[in-house]
């Protein structure tokens, strides 16, 4: 079985042209699919899905639209029910799914899309650091961090030291590729952020339809299997936020990483990827039996 990423395109709602990274036999019945949060792009799973692959997962890494190769929205909506449709979309290209593993936007977007599609997208949902309740400070910050600069970056470097200004608690990356990979280089010789703009300033953009209550009654029915991660730092996941998730989903397991924030697999990967790979392993040994 290979580990290398082959590049793939399938189509979200509308037609939407999705990038994807898959890793793996994709005719093993265990197929796991990672969603990144906003502001990232599929490679923000490079490790994880490496890992999940040797342990003998189907891996399928998407760029969300208006993230990283996958196209922008032409009518620029970004709202988490567009999002939610693209993942519909996705599970009726690639067949049955083990599992969903989302970060902040991309759990949030594979909850409603879960609970809007009839028998669910998948049989297991790993959620990373999101929750109906999140803190409004935390995530201020966020938008701040991702509406800055938007005239560019001279360099690489530049961008580097702007992330660890924004999340000093992270060791500085040693290699720049993995974060190269995050940037577009425009014609005038800037680096900007791998994402639309009108992700957070259009008029359907992220913030323009929030609505804590639709994500809550879709953890109130949630009955697969769920893994809940919070990084311990974390300014948009609060203990009291987590608690009231898992009294929406009282079967849910729950796991507070220790050193990470809000990006929990970029801040201690190797914690978060073995819990993951625990939480689906049951999963995995019963669908190979069955397969």
């Amino acid at each position: 079985m290979t580990n290398e990423a082959t590049p793939i395109t399938l189509e979200g709602a509308d037609g939407i042209k999705l990038a994807i990274d898959r890793r793996g036999d994709p005719d093993r019945p265990v197929v796991v699919v990672l969603l990144h949060g906003a502001g990232q792009t599929r490679h923000a799973w490079h490790r994880t899905a490496a890992r999940l692959t040797t342990a003998g997962f189907c891996t399928v890494a998407v760029d969300l639209r208006g993230h990283g190769d996958s196209d922008w929205a032409p009518d620029g909506d970004y709202r988490r029910h567009a999002f939610a449709a693209d993942i519909q979309a996705l599970r009726r290209q690639l067949g049955p799914l083990s599992a969903v593993v989302g970060a902040s936007l991309g759990g949030i977007s594979a909850l409603l899309a879960h609970d809007q599609q009839p028998g669910g997208i998948a049989d297991a949902l790993v959620l990373v650091d999101i929750a109906p309740r999140i803190e409004k400070a935390g995530s201020d910050r966020i938008l701040a961090f991702m509406a800055d600069r938007p005239e560019g970056f001279s360099s690489v470097e530049e961008v580097a030291e702007a992330v660890a200004a924004y999340n000093p608690h992270r060791a500085p990356p040693n290699d720049l590729d993995g974060l190269r990979r995050n940037l577009r280089l425009g014609d005038d010789g800037r680096y900007r952020w791998h994402w639309d703009p009108k992700l957070i300033n259009g008029p359907k953009s992220l913030i323009s339809a929030r609505d804590p209550e639709d994500i809550h009654a879709a953890a109130q029915r949630l009955r697969v299997p769920c893994l809940l991660v919070r990084g311990r730092h974390s300014d948009l996941l609060t203990e009291d936020g987590a608690a009231e998730f898992r009294r929406a989903v009282p079967h849910a397991e729950y796991l507070d990483i220790h050193g990470a924030g809000h990006m929990v697999a970029g801040d201690t990967n190797d914690p978060f990827t073995s819990a993951v790979v625990n939480f689906l392993a049951p999963l995995a040994r019963s669908q190979r039996e069955s397969a």
